[in-house]
Order: structure tokens, then C-alpha cells, then sequence
């Protein structure tokens, strides 16, 4: 009969512990777009004050990785830079998957060039006569240009992996049914395209603007050679006047649900929308923000 309070005791030091013991936050997983990884990783850091309970593992790849990960079921959230082909939508299905569209904001795909190229606007015509193959564009002197330190006058032409979002929007926007020419320098990521540009005075290369430095240019562009040219912002980007502006998307698994639901309803909020405009990205609408 003495053995109940010790056992009575032992049971509410146990039950303390369990409610002591630190809880399993939720994890959501979130790949893809190079573009969007700075900004998606944004979001994360700032997500634990919103809902301390919530992790969000983010990862970049490139679009098609984020697309491929969302068609095999490893992923919660899939970010890209274009949207998913009809192609892989079928996959999806067939896999069971049933992928949601979500425009989370949008982005001006600059044109990068050094900073001492004397170029400072180019046409849609003019970029595929340098991208397209059969390009008529070899050197920067079949454009009328001497460039400071490009002794050897050949355009270095960056391009991007064909598994990035980025590479298929130019491609879809500027060289139309053109395809890429051969030889062309493929980076892997954004960032890899603008360190390349900023220190090759003979190199041309696209990204999104988020990407900008101050040691590199952008390029003022126009969709038809003599027209008004208009350069890449966050204004631009907001009202479409920059002929390369583009939507930025999200994809999950259905309607979201649960805590994915949560954390983009609040991706879509003033505070994730004022976190993307500060990483140089356009919001989905207007936002006023400290």
C-alpha cells in the first residue's frame, strides 16, 4: 500500500517530462528555381517568428529539379521561374500528384554586361541575332561597339542550363522558335551567370534582376529595334512595361493544406510580399511596407 504515492510521484514526474521534452516542428520542404532561392530562403528565416513550430528546408537546382521533385511526390512546395509544361503535368497526374499554380510575384529578367561595355540598349532582334543559332552577331564590331578590354572583340555569350526556368523564359520571349547557338557558356546558377559577366569585358548574360550588382550594367530593352527602350526595376517589373518581366511561381501537391497553407497565405501577405520587394522582386500587388 506504501508503493502508491512513489508510484503516484513517478507517474507526474514522467507525465512533466513528456510535456518539458521539445516538441517536433512541422518541416516543410520547399526546391527549385534558382531565381527564387534567395528570396524562398528569406521567407524561411522569418517564418519561425510567424509560427515557431514550422521549419522550412529550402533548397534551389533550378526549376526543372523543383518541378521534377513535385512530379515524384519528395516535395511540399516547388518553386519555378516558368510555368510547368503540359508534359509534366500529365507525369504528375500520373504519379498520383495534382499540381496548384501559385503566382507569388514577379520578376524583370535583366540583360548583364560589363561595366565598360558602352552598350546601353538592345532590341529583342539584336539579343537573338547574338543567342539564336545561325547567329548573325559574332563580335562586338558587327554591332558598331569597341568595348574596353575586349581585346579579342567576340561576344562571350552566358547562357543558363537547359533545367533552369530561367533559360526556357528567354527562350520562349526572345528567340521565339530560334534555338540556343552552340557554344555558348552554360551556367548553373544566377549568380554564377553575373560573376562571369562582371569580370569578362567581352561577355553578355541574363538573370534576374535580383541578381544586379553594382559592378556589372543592365540593359535598357525594347521588343522591336527603334522603339522606346525600358529598363529593368521592381516599377517595371510591377506594371509589365519591361518586355521581360515574368511571373514567379509556386507549385504544391492540391490546394494547400494545413501548415503549408498557412505559410503561403502569409507568402502572400504584406509581410512576405514587403520580403520578396526588398529582395528585388515585385510584389503581386501594392504594398506599403516599413
Amino acid at each position: 500500500m506504501k508503493l502508491k504515492p512513489i508510484l503516484s510521484s513517478t507517474l507526474l514526474i514522467s507525465a512533466l517530462l513528456v510535456s518539458m521534452a521539445p516538441q517536433a516542428r512541422t518541416l516543410i520542404q520547399n526546391k527549385g528555381s534558382d531565381t527564387l532561392v534567395n528570396v524562398a530562403q528569406a521567407w524561411a528565416e522569418a517564418y519561425p517568428e510567424v509560427n515557431p513550430e514550422v521549419a522550412v528546408a529550402v533548397s534551389g537546382g533550378g526549376s526543372g529539379t523543383g518541378i521534377a521533385a513535385m512530379i515524384n511526390g519528395t516535395v511540399d512546395i516547388a518553386n519555378a521561374s516558368r510555368s510547368m509544361k503540359d508534359k509534366e503535368k500529365a507525369l504528375a497526374e500520373k504519379n498520383g500528384q495534382n499540381p496548384v499554380e501559385h503566382v507569388v510575384g514577379y520578376d524583370a529578367l535583366a540583360v548583364f554586361i560589363h561595366k565598360n561595355n558602352p552598350v546601353k540598349k538592345m532590341s529583342y532582334e539584336q539579343l537573338k541575332d547574338i543567342y539564336a543559332r545561325g547567329q548573325k552577331v559574332k563580335k562586338w564590331s558587327d554591332m558598331g561597339i569597341t568595348v574596353p578590354g575586349c581585346d579579342s572583340d567576340e561576344i562571350v555569350v552566358v547562357n543558363r542550363q537547359n533545367n533552369s526556368g530561367t533559360y526556357a523564359y528567354f527562350k520562349k520571349e526572345v528567340l521565339g522558335t530560334s534555338k540556343f547557338r552552340q557554344g555558348t557558356l552554360d551556367m548553373h546558377g544566377s549568380k554564377d551567370v553575373v560573376d562571369l559577366v562582371e569580370k569578362t569585358p567581352c561577355a553578355i548574360g541574363y538573370s534576374g534582376l535580383a541578381y544586379a550588382t553594382d559592378h556589372l550594367q543592365t540593359v535598357c530593352i525594347s521588343k522591336k529595334t527603334g522603339d522606346d527602350c525600358i529598363s529593368p526595376s521592381v516599377a517595371t517589373a510591377s506594371d509589365r512595361s519591361y518586355p521581360i518581366a515574368r511571373p514567379l511561381f509556386m507549385y504544391t501537391n492540391g490546394e494547400p493544406q494545413g501548415a503549408i497553407k498557412d505559410y503561403m497565405d502569409w507568402i502572400l501577405s504584406d509581410a512576405g510580399q514587403c520580403i520578396l520587394r526588398k529582395k528585388g522582386y515585385a510584389p503581386i500587388r501594392a504594398v506599403t511596407c516599413n
